[in-house]
């Protein structure tokens, strides 16, 4: 099968200014004397997306990504390299982009269909497609200028996917909007996928990329780290976010600060007391790693399984260079397919770890594990309260093994009593 999409070493610079004229007089008598520094937002990438199938393009803000996206749909220029695409293209970028806010909603539908090569009686017979898709029934005769972002996406992705597209791009877009629409949405993307066409995304939406993508390109500072599965590329863009956060590796053994394991309640969440007039690490420069993540089973440390519903204990060791007050932990349950089932912190549980300092372990107990037979994947994360900074994480590091008894089908336990009320 062809490529849909190729990048040949593309590369994007843009101009930004050092200095900022005050005044459209100075900006005249300074023309051609402003100093102007390179911004490289894409640096030599290259990859290809086969016909058929669906990438996403991961990355923090300011990675490339975007921009990238905006060179294959054609509304920026690269500064070097080469993009070929193959077949009819249709692109949801930013929101409002392909839009005139001054005309209406039925007007822009007409706008876009001429921009993509449709003839107005081509586009007449997709528009009540597009409207009924939009749910702007109410507001199709309303300038876009007064729709909300939600309306906006709307609109956007009922125009692109019901002109018939080949590639299909779409920048962050599927994350707008309510609940509802995101999975009317993503059934469609499912059907354009069974229809063979080609995807290419970008979205922070990890759970969406290992539902419905095949592969996963990593972006970080313009340059392109990493190609590989979903699960695999998800936990490179997690690495280069620990990175840009300042984690450094863990200290060496001989290093570590040897203080005994601390028992931490996993209720109250309460910990003995540390005297921090003993740290030797001021905290802006200290960070925890995670040493261990341990599941242990009702039946004890022999058991490799457990049954639907019984109680289940997570256990997170942890090595702490200095004190830290500000510190959370994090912890997610998938199954074997990379969909996420849960996940939880102990600050949202309102149970605070206060301060870690040296080696602790960290114990998340649950009552009920209401699974049905199957392997399930632990990730774990330690962050500060507000999630900004990362100081460690553990993809899939551990899992649990689930052995229905043969009581109940399906993927969720849900405790049955039966009663049989009859009269003669």
């Amino acid at each position: 099968m062809g490529a849909a999409i190729e990048v040949h070493g593309v590369s994007k610079v843009f101009k930004i200014s050092q200095e900022k004229p005050t005044s459209a007089k100075e900006r005249v008598i300074r023309a051609g004397r402003i100093r102007y520094e390179a911004f490289h937002a894409l640096r030599d990438v290259s990859f290809a997306v086969a016909t058929g199938e669906t990438i996403a393009m991961l990355g923090h803000n300011g990675s490339g990504k975007s921009t990238l996206l905006k060179c294959v749909a054609g509304t920026l220029r690269p500064t070097e390299g080469r993009i070929v695409t193959r077949g009819r293209l249709a692109a949801l970028l930013e929101l409002g982009a392909g839009f005139h806010p001054d005309l209406t909603g039925r007007e822009n539908i007409y706008l876009n269909g001429s921009i993509l090569g449709f003839s107005k009686a081509q586009v007449d017979q997709i528009f009540d497609d597009i409207v009924d898709f939009s749910e702007l029934e109410g507001f199709i005769d309303l300038q876009v200028k007064h729709y909300s972002s939600g309306m906006y996406a709307r609109l956007g992705f009922a125009v692109a996917i019901n002109v018939d597209p080949d590639i299909l791009l779409v920048d962050e877009v599927l994350s707008v909007g309510d609940e509802a629409f995101q999975r009317k949405c993503i059934d469609r993307v499912r059907r354009l996928q069974r229809e063979g066409r080609t995807i290419l995304l970008v979205s922070h939406a990890t759970d969406l990329v290992r539902q419905i993508c095949d592969r996963a390109v990593v972006f970080d500072h313009g340059n392109l780290v990493f190609e590989g599965k979903p699960g695999e590329s998800i936990r490179a863009f997690r690495d280069t976010l620990t990175a840009r956060t300042g984690g450094a590796p863990p200290p060496a053994a001989e290093e570590a600060d040897h203080t005994p394991p601390v028992a931490i309640d996993p209720v109250t969440g309460e910990m003995p007391v540390i005297n921090m007039a003993d740290d030797l690490v001021p905290e802006a420069a200290a960070t925890v790693r995670i040493r261990h993540v341990h599941v242990e089973y009702p039946s004890g440390p022999d058991e490799d399984h457990m049954l639907p519903g019984q109680p289940l204990e997570l256990r997170i060791g942890y090595d702490a260079s200095g004190m830290i007050t500000d510190v959370a932990f994090a912890v997610e349950i998938f199954d074997e397919s990379g969909v996420r089932l849960m996940g939880t912190t102990t600050d949202v549980l309102e149970q605070y770890i206060h301060a870690v300092k040296g080696q602790g372990e960290v114990v998340f107990g649950f009552d009920h594990v209401p699974l049905m037979d199957g392997r399930y994947l632990i990730t774990v994360v330690i962050h500060t309260h507000d999630g900004g900074t990362v100081y460690d994480q553990r993809e899939f590091e551990d899992s649990f093994q689930v052995m229905n008894p043969g009581q109940a089908r399906g993927t969720v336990y849900f405790p049955v009593k039966i009663e049989h009320i009859f009269s003669f």
